[in-house]
């Protein structure tokens, strides 16, 4: 019995320990070789560069400026990564990319825990799920950014795990509070959906008394105290302004208001599954069916607790984000948990099963298969990129295997598409295509060195471009703005400095200005009046 549990132990210690080195080293691979992507990147490496700059971290800034948009765990890890790597992409990137990546392990032992909830156990749905997890893109490559949402991932996996654990020993329960607590001072008020999450789960479960554990509240007491203290002195030291911005405009005004015109239909999130989550979508779908008929067996069994946390996850986050009317791809990430747990148990179904898998499955891979193909004949011949071609290789190479096997019926199908999906995204994210919003606009590393170079500190740049660009405050550290044709007009009346495009440049109504030199198709002047 001994010798058995032993075994047990050392088996999960290695898949915890496998799971924690393959996630590691696909978040961190060529972390640094891309430039920061606007937005969200931009934002919050620009408040983190005014931190290590100025040393100010109850109060982040953004170019000088109160930045009143996101609580600051972010902040204050990347300005730590700073003061280790010193201020550039990979730094920039590293807290969020590793605690993205410790998402990976923690699900495997979520699945672990929900098995010991059992009758009997069974490893590979663990497996699966973190598998699973492990492979979906918009996971790794938004995982990968100074961003969020992955972050916000894995401090949901801590209070889930810690929730579970605490159906057996109460004081697992102090960690729901502090995972909550990490989630409010990441990204606010989100953490109201997601506790409300947590708390239908738990009433579904019927497990009431845990509600008043005071275990319970001591980690709610925790894990909240920092953010309350926070959010108090920033309250204390802006007034109202703050309340406005932080509570409304970039929170619950999201509801009901298309904040900076980012909307769309009710079903935008289905559309982001189409065209980010397949080959596992074919696999969720007939996930969610098996885990609707696991809720008529016997409500005795406590086989029904993962289907209840799989559902409540999936359909409650999905319903939530669906219905506001502010719509961003990213917001999606939290459901990814429970898509991995769904999906992850219905592999281990086919695994298990005796009975043919499904045909429609074997001719959905198939059609994969095919299209990844074409893919690779027409990038081999065609565009003739190295990346593209190797990477639509691996895709036909992993289809095509795992498509054979599937329509044999063996598990191993499910193995080989585990791992070339696996193969396939360390090929992405070694070429210049992971981060592919950066081909959306002007590359802005020149430009930004031709504003460093040529204005001083704590200058603000106005500029003709359609919409400002956080990246490029980064790398200039220097506002750069962009202003309509008629504030170009006027502004060049006055002593400044102007980024102008060749026609923008034509129009101005002066010609008292210094040409301080030219990036691309933007040339920067100093106005004199």
């Amino acid at each position: 019995m001994f010798k058995t549990h032993r075994t047990q132990l050392n088996s999960d210690l290695f898949w915890l320990i496998f799971f924690t080195l393959a996630a590691i080293f696909l978040w961190l691979l060529a972390l640094g070789e891309l430039p920061l992507r606007d937005w969200d990147e931009g934002y919050y490496a620009t408040v983190s560069q005014d931190m290590f700059n100025h040393h100010q971290w109850l109060y982040p800034t953004y170019q000088g400026h109160p930045f009143w948009l996101k609580p600051p765990l972010l902040f204050w890890l990347i300005h730590l990564s700073y003061q280790w790597g010193g201020v550039n992409e990979w730094s920039s990137r590293l807290p969020s990319a590793i605690i993205t990546a410790l998402g990976v392990p923690l699900l495997y032992l979520i699945g672990r825990q929900l098995d010991s909830l059992e009758p009997a156990t069974e490893r590979y749905r663990a497996i699966f799920s973190a598998s699973v997890y492990l492979t979906l893109l918009p996971v790794v490559r938004l995982g990968r950014l100074a961003m969020l949402d992955g972050m916000i991932n894995t401090f949901l996996l801590i209070a889930i795990f810690c929730l579970l654990k605490g159906f057996k020993s109460s004081r697992w329960l102090v960690g729901v509070g502090v995972g909550l607590g990490l989630i409010s001072l990441s990204k606010g008020v989100l953490v109201i959906a997601l506790g409300a999450i947590l708390l239908s789960f738990i009433l579904w479960e019927k497990r009431f008394k845990l509600l008043l554990n005071p275990y319970l509240w001591l980690g709610l007491l925790i894990g909240f105290l920092p953010a309350l203290i926070w959010y108090f002195l920033q309250i204390h030291h802006y007034g109202q302004d703050f309340v406005k911005i932080h509570f409304f405009s970039q929170s619950f005004d999201r509801l009901s208001t298309a904040v900076e015109g980012n909307t769309g239909p009710f079903w935008f999130y289905l559309i982001e599954l189409l065209k980010y989550a397949i080959p596992w979508l074919f696999f969720f779908i007939p996930g969610c069916i098996l885990a609707v008929r696991s809720l008529s067996v016997s409500a005795t069994s406590r086989s029904q607790t993962w289907a209840k946390l799989a559902l409540v996850g999936s359909i409650g986050y999905l319903g939530i984000i669906s219905l506001m009317t502010t719509k961003l791809p990213w917001y999606i990430m939290p459901f990814y948990i429970f898509f991995a747990l769904i999906t992850g148990n219905y592999l281990n179904h086919l695994k298990n099963s005796h009975l043919k898998y499904p045909s429609l499955l074997s001719y959905l891979l198939l059609l994969c298969t095919v299209i990844a193909l074409g893919g690779w004949i027409y990038f081999t011949f065609v565009t003739q990129q190295i990346s593209l071609i190797l990477i639509a290789g691996a895709l036909a190479l992993t289809f095509g295997s795992s498509t054979f096997y599937f329509f044999q019926h063996q598990y191993r199908s499910i193995l080989l598409l585990i791992l070339g999906l696996y193969g396939t995204f360390c090929l992405l994210m070694l070429s210049p295509l992971w981060n592919w919003e950066l081909n959306e606009a002007f590359a802005v590393k020149p430009v930004a060195q031709l504003i460093k170079s040529q204005t001083p500190a704590d200058t603000i740049i106005y500029s003709s471009m359609p919409y400002s660009r956080t990246s490029l405050d980064f790398y200039s550290d220097r506002q750069v703005l962009a202003v309509d044709e008629k504030a170009i007009q006027d502004l060049s009346r006055k002593s400044g400095y102007l980024l102008l495009d060749a026609t923008s440049l034509a129009k101005i109504s002066t010609q008292h200005y210094q040409n301080l030199g030219q990036s691309g198709e933007f040339i920067l002047i100093k106005t004199h009046p």
